[in-house]
């Protein structure tokens, strides 16, 4: 079964990330990825960025949902979240 850390591992390997946070049931999982990849970059864009990383292995991974941030995005989600 996959774990959550498995799929973070697998976001790290293929996209270089400032924060990733995974988890889920072994069959669903919800993920937040921080990096700096995704500037300037509509959120389809980001979204093939992370299953591009994620390749093969979303066989193994019935139902994604994510959100994807740049660090400026994550730095004032977090300042406003205070």
């Amino acid at each position: 079964m996959v774990t959550p850390e498995n799929v973070k591992e697998y976001i790290q390997q293929g996209l270089a990330c400032e924060h990733v946070f995974v988890e889920g049931d072994g069959r669903h999982f919800e993920a937040v990825i921080v990096s700096n990849e995704f500037e300037d970059k509509g959120m389809l864009q980001q979204h093939q960025l992370v299953y591009r990383a994620l390749g093969d292995k979303m066989e193994t991974i019935h139902a994604l949902s994510m959100k994807t941030l740049t660090p400026a995005q994550w730095a004032n989600q977090t300042i406003s979240g205070e």
